[in-house]
């Protein structure tokens, strides 16, 4: 097939061409079991339990990710025509990014404890079907995506920014992707704007034009809305905690008491064994199967962790962001009191999640702008941007229902 189009809901038509080897490159790799195995990777794990809509797949976002790596080559290209010599690897890492995944992504790193850009490098490397079209490309290729998607870089700074920093094709296209998919209509871009103003530095890193300023302020702002109120969303923190739950009991419980396949197996009791194909063999669906029959006739904590998440019984997150760390503490031993009383497990059913949010990381890779004649850090010029790099603690209180009344009692008196 010499072309072959995919019809993007975000994007529309996305083309490529035999004709162009970096396209006909891509076009081979999504055609590869590895990639194709994204189909079954949600890209927002466990968020369709609180937005439902929340379906859509690594797969797609993958391919949304290639063709806006596309689309800023070309705006880059019209100055800076030697980026276009780099465009099969730039192609390849865009859409390889995610191909390490676990099931329910990102979730499934902290489930089972795995890094996705570790495992995205090593199936570049090691899988024929990813390596050996890298390598008819030309000879090290393989190498030169894997140091990119691990943060070693690529020989020019612009091509591997495009690929990961704070303004890369990935988060481009995830903060478009998922809020069309949630709903959350605050997650729109100026798109067309921000790719218009990306440009060069003097050092041969990525920057922004300041005409767009106000467009890239937007996106970062944008970003924190996402984080609050998507990613960090109370019910999204209670599904993560739940899924870690169960799969840390499956592990204490061990092969003796849970059945599994012998790929969960694997992944469960010797992960440090885990191989290419028993990887791969792993997705949603049969971690699903999985939690489907440990609620059927696993040990009875296992299925009770299993029947909240699939029938959606989900635990209760009270915020106590407000709290000082020694009341939160207190609060938290409060709760396992009180569920023990109304007969749960409290190891279970409750527990504290804590993190720090940042809108803007100024000293990690930061943005910076370019006119041509002055560089300038991007927060040097936005009083927006600085107050969006101050951090954000967020904690909440995770526990049952029953208890919610009396917990807040205690929390505000």
């Amino acid at each position: 097939m010499g072309e072959r189009t995919y019809h993007d809901p975000l994007h529309g038509a996305i083309s490529l061409s035999q004709r162009d080897p970096a396209e006909a490159l891509a076009m081979a790799l999504i055609d590869t079991a590895p990639f194709q195995r994204l189909r079954r990777i949600r890209q927002l794990g466990p968020a369709f339990l609180t937005f439902h809509g929340a379906e859509s797949s690594r797969f797609t976002h993958s391919l949304g990710v290639l063709e806006l790596a596309r689309q800023a080559l070309q705006q880059l290209r019209r100055h800076h025509d030697q980026l276009w010599e780099h465009r099969g690897v730039l192609y390849a890492a865009a859409l390889l990014h995610d191909v390490g995944h676990g099931p329910l992504s990102h979730t499934g790193e902290e489930m089972f404890g795995l890094k996705h850009e570790t495992w995205s490098a090593r199936l570049i490397q090691e899988h024929p079907a990813l390596r050996d079209p890298l390598e008819t490309l030309a000879p090290g290729s393989a190498e030169t995506v894997a140091a990119m998607l691990t943060g070693r870089g690529h020989p020019c700074r612009a091509i591997a920014a495009l690929v990961s920093s704070q303004l890369d094709c990935d988060r481009l296209d995830y903060l478009l992707r998922d809020s069309h998919s949630t709903g959350a209509c605050f997650g729109q871009l100026d798109l067309e704007r921000i790719l218009a103003a990306l440009t060069l530095a003097p050092d041969g890193s990525l920057a922004i034009h300041p005409k767009g300023l106000m467009a890239v302020e937007h996106y970062l702002v944008v970003r924190n809305l996402m984080y609050r109120s998507v990613y960090n969303h109370r019910l999204n923190v209670v599904c993560n905690w739940l899924l870690r739950q169960t799969i840390a009991l499956a592990r204490r419980l061990g092969p003796g008491l849970v059945w599994a396949d012998p790929v969960m197996s694997r992944w469960l009791w010797t992960p440090q064994e885990l191989d290419l194909q028993t990887f791969l063999a792993n997705d949603d669906i049969r971690t699903g199967y999985h939690l489907m029959r440990w609620l059927e006739d696993g040990p009875t904590d296992l299925a009770e962790l299993c029947r909240r998440l699939l029938d959606r019984r989900l635990l209760k997150a009270t915020a106590v962001s407000d709290l000082p760390p020694s009341q939160r503490l207190e609060l938290l031993a409060q709760a396992r009191r009180l569920a023990e009383a109304e007969g749960f497990c409290a190891e279970l059913t409750c527990g504290l999640q804590q993190r720090r949010s940042r809108g803007y990381h100024a000293y990690e890779g930061g943005l910076r702008l370019w006119d041509g004649q002055r560089l300038q850090a991007l927060e040097q010029r936005s009083a927006l941007v600085r107050s969006l790099a101050e951090p954000l603690e967020l904690a909440w209180l995770i526990h049952p229902a029953e208890v919610a009344p009396k917990l807040r009692r205690l929390i505000s008196p």
